[in-house]
């Protein structure tokens, strides 16, 4: 008994990163028989505890999905910049398993040594799955028909975030923001599909496009991604530059560089050099980076904005823990913008602090005075920046009650010199080949292209 309730307690510690583990391998939809708290035992059992040392149906279930729980695991700790699995857990979280027991709704019994957990299962999220084409290695229409020929409906481009939440079923949507972005139902589960395993499409959230999307460079260009891992954003600006020029990709953890070598490779990138290296110790003036004239800087912060599909509550961070990430988000933003031939930065994170967005924005372009200014970032985007100063506006944020994505916080910086004319809203490469009657906003769509590239049946 003693054992388990060790188990059991340990399971509550973990709780709120095992919902993640649940939902980024959609275990739950796989499994549909298997109750959500039996399913939190099982895998802390299996990522953290002995290994399951049960047998029966339930280790063979575990194990079956062993693969693509680990690699959640791996992927969790590259967001969060951890190597350890305490460092998942929030260092301010210390409740007595009993209490969270009540909080959590367990209906423990105690029946043959058994422990009978039947509470009912979490909502589901309202964020629906979003499916990033890889248009290194294919097109829009080639993966629509896949998924058509898979039996899945398409309804043709979104009007509005409203036909995005009514999405059910086997049904999908192109987004009505992003030209190589696919909209399916939350629940969707695209883990196995061939499509994903071979890199033609990335599972990444429609926040997380924002900012290779509004970065724009053009063909040739050389980029740094400064806070790369996972690597989501770095293979993103590869197919934006259709891997003609150069990304310098800097990630100070060895392990996170190996894990994005990794979905860079899968993912058909080329042309991007991968530096283990703090990217506050690089030095701007150095000659290798004299012609980088864009930066995506994504640096680490609260997190308060990942949404979780349960029902776990994350803790606030105190207000020391904001202060010191701003202070750290100033100093990375100010390296940034040195760089001699930069011309365009985004900035982004997925915090809701203003403290982290608004508040390190307007030190940092005060500080430079008139040599940087804000861009209006997608002004048809409904989500603006709090009106924490004069022209906040410029910036935009992501909610998932107003854009049902993630939380998020992008701005987008543009050198300004004298005489120039007034900065685009737009990245140069979206305006590259401007739709008819669209020159102030993204195309729409994704042209025909003339050339399949790599289909798959």
């Amino acid at each position: 008994v003693r054992q388990l309730y060790a188990l059991v307690s340990e399971t509550l510690r973990y709780t709120s990163v095992l919902e993640k583990l649940l939902d980024g391998a959609a275990l739950l939809q796989a499994e549909k028989k298997l109750a959500p708290q039996l399913a939190k035992v099982l895998v802390y059992d299996l990522l953290f505890g002995k290994g399951l040392k049960c047998g029966g149906r339930w280790k063979a279930l575990a194990r079956r999905h062993r693969a693509r729980l680990e690699a959640e695991l791996a992927c969790l700790k590259v967001r969060h910049k951890v190597s350890r699995n305490e460092d998942l857990l929030a260092p301010e979280k210390a409740v007595s398993a009993a209490g969270e027991w009540a909080r959590a709704g367990w209906a423990p019994c105690w029946e043959q040594w058994g422990l009978c957990l039947t509470c009912p299962a979490p909502a589901a999220s309202q964020v629906p799955r979003y499916v990033r084409v890889n248009t290194l290695k294919t097109c829009v229409d080639d993966v629509i028909d896949f998924f058509k020929r898979q039996g899945y409906a398409y309804l043709g481009k979104a009007a509005s975030v409203e036909e995005l939440k009514a999405l059910s079923g086997k049904k999908f949507l192109l987004d009505l923001h992003l030209p190589e972005l696919l909209v399916f139902p939350s629940q969707t589960d695209l883990h196995d599909n061939l499509l994903y395993t071979s890199g033609h499409i990335i599972l990444q959230d429609k926040a997380s496009c924002l900012p290779a999307f509004l970065l724009g460079p053009v063909a040739g260009s050389q980029v740094i991604d400064a806070c790369a891992a996972p690597g989501n954003k770095t293979s993103h600006l590869a197919a934006i530059l259709k891997n003609k020029g150069q990304i310098f990709a800097f990630d100070v953890d060895p392990k996170r560089v190996a894990t994005m070598n990794t979905l860079l490779t899968r993912a058909g990138v080329t042309g991007c050099q991968l530096v283990q290296q703090d990217f506050l110790t690089v030095d701007p003036r150095d000659p290798k980076y004299s012609r980088v004239t864009h930066i995506l800087l994504d640096p680490s912060c609260s997190g308060s904005g990942m949404v979780t599909r349960g029902p776990g509550e994350e803790t606030a961070p105190s207000a020391e823990r904001l202060q010191a990430l701003a202070g750290f988000q100033r100093r990375i933003l100010n390296h940034a913008l040195s760089f001699p031939a930069l011309r365009r930065l985004v900035y982004s994170t997925c915090s809701l602090h203003q403290e982290e967005n608004e508040d390190v924005v307007q030190a940092v372009v005060q500080e430079w005075g008139s040599a940087f200014r804000l861009v209006p970032a997608f002004p048809s985007w409904p989500c603006r920046g709090l009106a924490a100063f004069s022209g906040a506006e410029s910036c935009l944020r992501a909610s998932p009650a107003e854009t049902l994505t993630h939380g998020f916080f992008v701005a987008v910086l543009e050198r300004h010199k004298e005489g120039a004319a007034a900065p685009s809203s737009l990245p140069a490469a979206a305006k590259e080949n401007p739709q008819p009657g669209e020159r102030t906003e993204p195309r729409a769509a994704p042209k025909k292209r003339k050339k399949k590239k790599q289909q798959i049946r």
